[in-house]
């Protein structure tokens, strides 16, 4: 068997093939690293501020699923500060939470470890999954979108973005070589985007605009937009 060898994914972040990972060393760089990596990252979490003023009233809990490092979950809690309402950000990843404690404490966050499959939601009006369901294994992604349609208020939004795949190959090698062209615009390697691609394995899985649909709708979501589209990356916001 041959040894299994370690590979620099970019910004000093390693990892095995299939192996990627969210905890360890990962939270001190992931900030920088995925705001680099993923097209329009921050303007995608601007928006998601902005849309949240259709939803977000004095009572409300915000839930950030999947939060990381915390950069979203602020944004919201800074954003609604005045509201006096509660965020809450839940992250697997115990270093990813302690992370967040330490780059993006506030007053009206609560971050907690813990599986967002099995979070006990409390009935809300605004939730976000951003670039969360892509690492859902496919088995559980549409037991997590009943879950969610169930736990929002009647007129609660939910907003999810997510790296998609094309409609079919011809479109799947157009985006596949655009997304790696831009990786090296942003100062990655050919090395760095070979290896992350070979880590993430498994580990992510995307589905396409359609599928992703299709998942919402038997959760029983009908009113759907595409708010952000970059090639494969996507935002949705869904009105139950």
């Amino acid at each position: 068997m041959k040894n299994r060898k370690t590979v620099d994914t970019g910004d000093g972040i390693v990892a095995e093939s299939s192996e990627w990972s969210f905890g360890g060393k990962v939270p001190e760089s992931f900030t920088d690293h995925v705001s680099k990596s993923v097209p329009l990252y921050n303007l995608g979490q601007n928006l998601i501020t902005e849309i949240s003023e259709f939803f977000v009233t004095p009572s409300s809990t915000i839930y950030d699923l999947g939060s990381s490092t915390g950069v979203m979950t602020a944004k919201l809690a800074d954003k609604h500060k005045n509201k006096k309402c509660k965020v809450i950000g839940i992250d697997c990843e115990p270093n990813m939470i302690k992370q967040a404690r330490i780059d993006n404490p506030r007053e009206n966050i609560v971050y907690k470890v813990g599986d967002i499959l099995k979070a006990k939601i409390v009935k809300t009006d605004f939730i976000v999954l951003y670039y969360t369901m892509q690492f859902v294994p496919p088995k559980d992604r549409q037991l997590l979108f009943d879950n969610l349609y169930k736990s929002l208020n009647w007129g609660g939004g939910l907003v999810v973005f997510e790296k998609v795949r094309a409609p079919d190959a011809r479109f799947q090698d157009y985006m596949t070589q655009i997304y790696n062209e831009y990786k090296l615009e942003v100062g990655y390697s050919e090395e760095n985007i070979i290896a992350k691609s070979k880590s993430l394995k498994r580990v992510l899985e995307p589905y396409s605009t359609q599928a992703n649909y299709d998942m919402m709708h038997r959760a029983g979501f009908k009113d759907i937009m595409t708010i952000q589209k970059y090639v494969s990356f996507e935002g949705f916001l869904l009105i139950k």
